[in-house]
């Protein structure tokens, strides 16, 4: 552990054995995030922002982070499978979910009347992730509920793949879980696929996985790519997007 000038540092050394992660900074992070506190987290695809998603006074200080009015959709982020079916109102097979979870892609799905309803109120919509960082995945188990999650910028379509990207938002978080630069070297972020609705999806951002996702949903489950309004299959432009 050592610190820095503003919130505390916690460093992530490196698992001796894959599925392994640090279980005392998992343990301090879990106590900054149920004291109400923001996090600085690493995850597959970037460093995010992260609080307790029930939580309406932590949700709050990411809106005031993010700006934009509170309009900036926040990702929920769990550690199961089985954790998404309290949430969301799932529209496709469990064997879906599984193929793309846990991994680089965010799932938008109907939200559950479960879910904090000062989270994104603006919607009821809600996108998922489980991310292929064990780190990430233990942290949610031990909170025992979802985390909030967004990238770690203050509304910048900048997203971090270290934890010194992030400096000028110290002031505003109770610490950050320093895990290295993210291996995958991108500033793509998450694929983020709509599938609210039954036997359609929607690519909302390519992202990192675009190819193996829509060769999972179209090849193997045989869904349909659904149009926008305008009839083309591209996703809207890049500032309705949210960094995950």
């Amino acid at each position: 552990m050592c610190f820095r000038s503003g919130p505390e540092m916690l460093l992530l050394t490196p698992p001796l054995f894959e599925g392994q992660t640090d279980d005392n900074v998992v343990s301090w992070t879990a106590k900054a995030l149920k004291a109400g506190g923001l996090v600085g987290v690493p995850t597959d695809t970037m460093y995010g922002l992260a609080c307790l998603a029930q939580n309406s006074k932590a949700v709050s200080k990411i809106y005031d982070i993010k700006g934009g009015n509170g309009h900036n959709p926040l990702a929920i982020c769990v550690g199961e499978i089985q954790d998404i079916y309290k949430y969301c109102k799932v529209k496709v097979k469990e064997e879906l979910l599984g193929d793309l979870l846990p991994g680089p892609v965010t799932l938008v799905l109907e939200r559950s009347e479960v879910l904090n309803k000062d989270l994104n109120p603006f919607t009821s919509l809600v996108g998922v992730r489980i991310p292929d960082y064990v780190f990430m995945r233990r942290l949610c188990q031990v909170c025992d509920e979802p985390l909030a999650l967004t990238s770690a910028n203050n509304g910048s379509h900048i997203i971090p793949l270290d934890a010194h990207e992030f400096r000028e938002l110290d002031s505003k978080l109770a610490l950050v879980v320093h895990g290295g630069p993210i291996e995958n070297q991108s500033r793509l972020g998450s694929t983020v696929v709509d599938l609210s609705v039954h036997g359609k999806y929607r690519i909302i951002r390519p992202g990192l996985a675009l190819s193996a996702t829509v060769e999972v949903l179209e090849h193997k489950y045989g869904l349909s790519e659904e149009p926008w309004e305008d009839g083309s299959l591209t996703s809207p432009p890049a500032e309705t997007h949210t960094k995950r």
